[in-house]
């Protein structure tokens, strides 16, 4: 059905085995930062119309691999598909973020809740399905899904929060609320992510992007817990082949140990984690991922290139008492839509150009 893989580099990297330079992807590789997205989205006339049709989706997401040697694909989704699916009236308002009709934030609002009908989400296993197929075999295909947690966040506050109020109050007051959602949240993760192997995905990455506003101790029983119980259920093979799974927490620094207990393939690091620290911590277990300040993309294409130097060489050469250990360059978060694209180029060459002499 699909072409034979060329670049297995990435995947190689997620199971610790060895590879001829460090894989690179970027987290929000597709995005407004390139012209080419901007004039497509034009085109789908807003970003659910760009998300749901699959010529729309399956055009974006390769448009940053025609610029830049990236080792792999991600998606062109959005982490809301699930709580959108599950009725609670997504949508995007020009400049701004994601918005819910519907938020839940009450016991009635709670009960109702339960795993969608995936044929709702049916769109995005098509774009799976039309991006592999384009790929031809060029790199992997990353499929992914906001954490239960991350999910819940958004469900309860009904849009992004600086302060998570409403979420915490739920947290606080009615744990058995929250308990609930998250109990469907993670069931819907592992379906939603199970579909999309089903269709094409290579790997899958769960996004914990708010799982650091949670305290030590509220972090495990209701976000790392729920983290836990979708994976249970994702597959780690698919005909034949390995389905590498990545968790990524925003502010999980203090929890990396915890995190590579969930028996994940990779863990993400953000900018505020030192590699070489993580690498002693949890790197004989699991592969890492990460972690360059977004920032640095702003500054010159030569400044971009000693941060991206600094941050390999901390992680340090590939193999330790003659074992591979795993690194795949990325981002500490998402690239930032004011991102210059000449930055994200330098980027990509100096990982392609440095690593190779990590890895003799």
């Amino acid at each position: 059905m699909f072409a034979e893989l060329q670049n297995d580099s990435f995947l190689r990297a997620c199971l610790r085995q060895p590879t001829d330079h460090t894989p690179v992807w970027l987290m929000r590789q597709a995005g407004r930062y390139l012209p080419e997205y901007r004039a497509t989205r034009a085109k789908a006339g807003s970003f659910m119309g760009l998300a749901t049709n699959t010529d729309f989706a399956t055009e974006v997401t390769l448009q940053p691999l025609e610029r830049y040697k990236l080792d792999a694909a991600i998606l062109f989704s959005d982490i809301l598909t699930i709580p959108d699916a599950m009725g609670l009236g997504l949508s995007f308002a020009m400049g701004e973020g994601p918005k819910f009709a519907h938020p839940v934030r009450d016991e009635a609002a709670v009960a109702k809740l339960a795993v969608p009908d995936l044929d709702k989400l049916r769109y995005v296993f098509d774009a799976v399905t039309s991006i592999r197929r384009a790929l031809n075999g060029r790199v992997p295909l990353i499929g992914f899904s906001g954490s239960p947690w991350t999910l819940a966040c958004y469900m309860v506050e009904g849009a992004g929060s600086d302060d998570y109020r409403l979420v915490k109050t739920m947290l606080y007051s009615r744990p058995d609320l929250l308990h609930k959602m998250l109990a469907v949240n993670a069931d819907a993760v592992a379906a939603y992510l199970n579909a999309q192997i089903d269709a094409g995905a290579q790997a899958v990455m769960v996004f914990d992007s708010w799982g650091g506003v949670l305290a030590d101790g509220a972090f495990q029983s209701f976000s790392l817990d729920y983290t836990r119980r979708a994976l249970a259920q994702v597959k780690r093979e698919h005909e034949g082949r390995r389905i590498p799974h990545i968790v990524f927490t925003k502010g999980g620094g203090l929890w990396l140990e915890e995190i590579a207990a969930l028996g994940c393939d990779v863990v993400g690091l953000d900018w505020t984690v030192s590699l070489a620290s993580a690498r002693k911590r949890i790197g004989q277990f699991t592969a890492l991922q990460g972690n360059l300040d977004p920032a640095v993309l702003f500054a010159s294409p030569e400044q971009v290139r000693a941060e991206v130097i600094k941050t390999l060489d901390s992680f340090g050469p590939w193999k330790a008492d003659y074992r591979p250990v795993g690194h795949i360059f990325n981002l500490g978060h998402g690239i930032s839509q004011h991102t210059p694209p000449e930055s994200v180029a330098a980027l990509v060459d100096a990982v392609h150009e440095h690593s190779p002499s990590l890895h003799r």
